[in-house]
């Protein structure tokens, strides 16, 4: 190792660009495993940007011509230069990574724009739309861009805020259902799942500067890569808890040659601090028909301890006498442990003594002491069964069950005679539960109530694979029912499943939870091919339309919203399940659609691309209210959550105007002097947050992404 370094050393002297890439690789292989998931992290990975303006000094490919539906030359070029020539914008361009490179001239026109994942890069937001029906909420977006760079934005608007994030990545079933860099990855790829594995775990890392300390990550995934998943995982959250749910999706089952057929999925679980699925009303299908549990009535269990450590020598200070009024049936008195060797109970005059005596004869033990029996039958927890002629039996509410009546979930009538607690029994087709790790809920059916679910909302257009929207509503349910608030975070978003299920978790109990969900324009690739032929590239308007996002995401969102199909059609059919009404009444929500930008450091910093940070702005304030679009004429200006001042003369007036409006929280102080900021700052009230625009947002992106 020490020799390698001397030789990286050698090289930095000679080219340090150079050095310092073979430095990354070194310690990409000196930190792999000796045991566990080794694959190739340094894989490099990049994408092509369609309709990103070309710029000098940007990294580009040529594009096959017009009508070729043959795969592009992958060679990088970067743009020295770009000059008009005949009203035709052409580029001088030099080959990357060659020895010798070649120098050509393109029309810009014939270029596409590279991003490589280990360049900085300066997001912004261009708004393609929106539908508002939710009134103040807060606004769910979608974002349509590269996964990996939206993600990189949201650093900047939404570190360690993120409450749940669920995501559906590419399976790797090698059916040309997604690239990398640029290129469909194949069954017969050798590097296939050393892609899939630097894909996701690019991502995961990503994931980990959004989620709060207490919040979860669940990732559907099948059975080609649920092993790797799985050790992904456990290496990149290594204090996470992590369980695996198995989920019926598919009950008529899925060919597999020379296998089963497949109709479940499996769901990984990963909770970060204190996080925890709550509680929540359940169907009966969820939940064993067998035991006492889940019959709708509060379960009394025996004073009597079975199982293990069952025995008197077990507990020997549990094994004392229940003295029980025949006549009322009811304790009356509860004696001390009897001394070793003592099995018989100190008579007591017109009582009958209990003692833990158990079936086959021999000597037990009680499960509370005597001085816990006392406080709990105080609360009404201890009643009698039986009678003096068949012998007296003792139940009693053991905490668990004790707590569900505290909670609410079963409710008190009143006390027994014996001061036993009289309660209520419930539906016993609902029940309040925590599940097991099977589901087999029919209405998680993917067929049944994903793909023909989307039909009825988008008609005619079709999306592989969709999740149904009841299972994806059940699995976040768990850790959002007592946060109204929560922000849920989707960045495999594809047909829009996990806004749309947010919704519905919002109606049902007046939740302003709010959706963020990240997608790419991907046409699929049968598509690609009959585009190609009409001389269509990615970037036309006439190839974009036909994207996911703009195809299937955006128009389902904005159709379960106004409970209109794209045709102005109301949908047909209802909602089932838990909430039940028709489709055509929508949603009370708020969304807006946006595309991701590239800006340059020098475009941000002298004020010219505010327009397009704007909207990052108003995300980092909460995605509510109005949003300040442009830069403010007199100086300042201040909107319901968040406020801008660019004219540090009119700082008096922003500060004043901050503090008499109620909901501001954030205020962003465009200024390079640091202490002119601070002096801003020292007058802003604790609960507003200041933000030196742009230095926060260019340190953010320049520093934080770990490459």
């Amino acid at each position: 190792m020490s020799r390698l370094t001397d030789l990286i050393a050698r090289a930095s002297a000679k080219d340090a660009a150079l050095g310092e890439e073979l430095e990354k690789e070194f310690k990409a292989l000196s930190s792999r495993r000796a045991f566990g998931l080794n694959f190739e992290r340094h894989k490099p990975e990049s994408v092509e940007l369609p309709g990103r303006p070309v710029r000098k000094g940007d990294k580009v490919r040529i594009l096959p011509p017009r009508g070729s539906t043959k795969k592009g030359d992958q060679t990088l070029w970067k743009v020295l230069k770009i000059s008009k020539s005949e009203n035709v914008r052409v580029a001088e361009l030099e080959q990357i990574d060659v020895e010798n490179p070649q120098v050509s001239e393109v029309a810009v026109d014939d270029l596409v724009v590279v991003a490589e994942f280990r360049d900085y890069i300066y997001p912004g937001l261009v708004s393609t739309g929106k539908v508002e029906r939710g009134g103040d909420k807060p606004y769910h977006t979608v974002i349509n861009g590269e996964n990996f760079h939206v993600l990189e934005a949201l650093t900047y608007t939404h570190r360690s805020m993120i409450d749940l994030i669920y995501i559906d990545p590419p399976y790797n079933s090698g059916a040309r259902d997604w690239k990398y860099n640029n290129d469909y990855v194949e069954e017969e790829d050798l590097y296939r799942h050393s892609k899939w594995l630097a894909f996701i775990e690019r991502r995961l890392k990503l994931a980990t500067l959004l989620l709060k300390p207490s919040s979860v990550l669940i990732v559907a995934i099948d059975e080609k890569e649920y092993l790797r998943l799985g050790l992904l995982l456990e290496q990149t959250f290594p204090e996470a808890r992590i369980q695996m749910v198995s989920a019926l999706i598919n009950p008529a089952a899925v060919a597999r040659v020379g296998g089963f057929g497949r109709s479940d999925e499996y769901l990984f679980f990963v909770f970060l601090g204190d996080m925890a699925p709550s509680r929540v009303r359940l169907d009966r299908e969820w939940v064993s028909g067998k035991g006492r549990t889940h019959t709708g009535k509060i379960r009394w269990d025996l004073l009597r301890r079975s199982g293990t450590n069952a025995e008197r020598s077990h507990s020997p200070g549990c094994f004392y006498p229940i003295y029980v009024d025949p006549n009322k049936v009811r304790v009356v008195e509860i004696g001390e442990p009897l001394p070793q060797g003592v099995s018989k109970a100190p008579e007591k005059q017109g009582l009958v003594a209990v003692l833990p005596i158990r079936k086959d004869g021999s000597e037990g033990n009680w499960q509370w002491s005597p001085e816990t029996f006392r406080e709990r039958f105080a609360q009404g927890r201890v009643k009698i069964g039986g009678s003096k002629k068949r012998g007296f039996t003792v139940y009693i509410l053991k905490p668990g069950e004790y707590s569900k009546i505290e909670r609410g979930e079963f409710k008190l009538a009143g006390r027994a005679e014996d001061g036993s607690l009289i309660v209520e029994d419930n539906d016993p087709s609902v029940v309040t539960a925590i599940p097991g790790s099977q589901w087999r809920i029919s209405r998680h059916d993917s067929t049944q109530y994903g793909s023909r679910l989307i039909s009825s909302f988008v008609p005619g257009r079709k999306f592989p694979f969709p999740k149904s929207i009841y299972a994806v509503e059940d699995a976040i349910r768990f850790f959002v029912a007592d946060n109204p608030s929560a922000i849920v975070l989707d960045f495999f978003a594809g047909s829009g499943t996990t806004a749309h299920a947010v919704m519905r978790l919002n109606r049902q109990d007046s939740g302003k939870r709010q959706t963020i969900s990240i997608t790419n324009n991907e046409v699929a690739a049968e598509e690609q091919v009959n585009l190609k032929k009409k001389k269509l590239r990615p970037g036309d308007d006439d190839w974009e339309q036909w994207g996911i996002c703009d195809y299937i995401t955006k128009p389902r969102i904005q159709a379960a919203i106004t409970g209109r199909t794209p045709e102005g059609k109301s949908i047909e059919g209802d909602y089932k399940f838990t909430d039940e009404f028709p489709m055509a009444d929508g949603f009370e929500e708020n969304a807006e659609f946006f595309t991701l930008t590239y800006e340059t450091p020098v475009a941000v910093r002298h004020n010219v691309a505010f327009e397009r940070i704007a909207p990052l702005l108003w995300m980092r304030a909460g995605s509510q209210g109005s949003r300040i679009e442009k830069i403010p004429e007199h100086g300042w200006d201040v909107v319901e959550a968040y406020g801008v001042l660019v004219n540090l003369d009119q700082s008096t007036m922003f500060c004043r105007a901050i503090k008499a409006k109620k909901g501001v929280h954030i205020a962003y102080i465009v200024t390079d002097d640091d202490r002119r900021f601070q002096a801003v700052a020292r007058h802003l009230s604790d609960s507003v947050e200041p933000v030196r625009l742009y230095e926060s947002y260019l340190s953010n992106f320049r520093f934080s992404m770990g490459r």
